[in-house]
């Protein structure tokens, strides 16, 4: 009698290379590994053979990394999404996709589970199973850390129980970061960076970006070209998405730029100290909000900031398949339909600056702008705006004047006395 099928997440680290033979010894599943390959530049044929040879009846490589850039991270970027200031969503964006694509497996294969590797403290259990949830509510999910059967507390211990058992350990103890690596970023924790008094060993973490201090003194420029919000060119030369992507991540990578250290609050009610590399992701993001700034109108700019802000939260918290993605995404599609142009930057140890802009659909007008007086522009004109504009101030000014209380009275505890010397 054939057993029954589990699909695990495996990316052919400690945690999922741990969970192969744990679940052939605890549910005596059939173990097909599933390895989605969304830019980690993993050996993928080194990882299949581990999954194999540690216990898995199949293991199946998926290359997702175009599908990855297209579906999920130029959304990201068109919306110019950031969580709590500095974290690109690297991590977060990624998640969405490898869920939908352990269902078609789970699908595929007649799974009746589906298994990851992700920490009962951590965000991603919640991005995976959210995801699962949203295509396949019928299939068991199995979260190991979370199973009772669990009983490995630590990474020191999960690296034992591979010893005892004379499995490969795939990766050293005193490189133990906890590591999470795509197209579009970099995430490093642990060591440290658990003690938030400590600087991060940069020299001994980083692995795609120089320390800044260390970047070239000549600095950098690079030029990237947009059509409806979506990059499409780097230094005038037309390149798939992937492409874009590797390019400016070694652009940005030799360049010190995208690094940041933050110390952010996980939607699972903790907080979390991370170093991320997100080089080129970093580069797009600065490019797109320049042309952003050039092409949509003030009120526009000003509710799209609301919408980007409300979509880093659902895109950290693993709500991308749900009806309000859908509906911010199709007002950020609609304010995208004329941001096309280019932008281009000078990249110096870390930093980006601005060096010019322009796009035929830019609102920005010279002869309306400039200091120069035209004839698209009467100064007169801002009297009445300004009367206008200031009239609430000015009727609560006079009630304050006419009751004899308020800012507005003559000896006013707001109004300071002014030395006239």
């Amino acid at each position: 009698m054939s057993k029954d099928k589990v699909i695990l997440a495996y990316s052919g680290g400690l945690d999922t290379t741990v969970i192969i033979p744990w679940l052939k010894e605890n549910y005596d599943y059939d173990v097909i590994a599933v390895c989605i390959d969304v830019g980690q530049g993993d050996d993928w044929k080194a990882i299949k053979d581990r999954a194999l040879k540690t216990g898995a009846s199949a293991c199946y490589v998926v290359d997702a990394r175009e599908e990855y850039i297209t579906d999920y991270i130029w959304p990201s970027v068109k919306a110019n999404s950031v969580y709590e200031d500095q974290y690109l969503l690297g991590t977060s964006t990624a998640r969405p996709l490898i869920g939908k694509i352990l269902v078609e497996y789970a699908r595929q294969e007649g799974a009746v589970a589906i298994c990851h590797g992700a920490t009962g403290k951590g965000n991603d259990q919640i991005r995976f199973e959210l995801a699962i949830k949203a295509f396949a509510p019928d299939l068991k999910v199995i979260a190991a850390w979370r199973d009772a059967k669990w009983d490995m507390d630590s990474r020191e211990a999960e690296i034992k129980y591979l010893e005892d058992r004379g499995l490969e350990v795939p990766m050293k103890k005193d490189q133990s970061y906890s590591r999470d690596e795509n197209i579009w970023h970099l995430s490093h924790e642990g060591l440290e960076l658990e003690k938030t008094e400590n600087e991060p060993n940069y020299k001994h973490m980083l692995k795609n970006t120089v320390v800044p201090e260390e970047a070239p003194e000549a600095g950098e420029y690079v030029k990237i070209e947009f059509e409806k919000g979506i990059p499409v060119s780097v230094n005038d030369k037309k390149m798939s998405a992937l492409e874009i992507m590797t390019e400016l991540n070694k652009i940005g990578g030799r360049n010190g730029v995208g690094l940041a250290d933050i110390c952010e609050n996980r939607c699972v009610g903790m907080k979390s100290r991370g170093v991320y590399e997100t080089p080129g992701g970093t580069i797009l993001y600065f490019a797109h909000e320049m042309l952003d700034h050039l092409c949509l109108d003030r009120d526009t700019y000003h509710f799209k900031q609301q919408v980007s802000l409300k979509m880093s939260d659902l895109i950290y918290d693993g709500k991308w398949f749900t009806t309000l993605m859908d509906a911010c995404m199709a007002f950020v599609d609609k304010t995208q339909e004329t941001v096309t142009g280019w932008v281009k930057l000078k990249l110096y140890k870390g930093s980006i600056r601005g060096a010019g802009s322009y796009s035929k659909y830019s609102l920005y007008n010279e002869s309306i702008a400039s200091f120069t007086t035209g004839d698209l522009y009467n100064h007169h004109d801002a009297e009445g705006f300004i009367t206008l504009f200031g009239l609430p101030l000015k009727v609560r000014a006079m009630m304050e004047q006419q009751v004899g209380e308020g800012q507005a009275i003559v000896g006013s505890k707001n109004l300071k006395k002014r030395p006239t010397e």
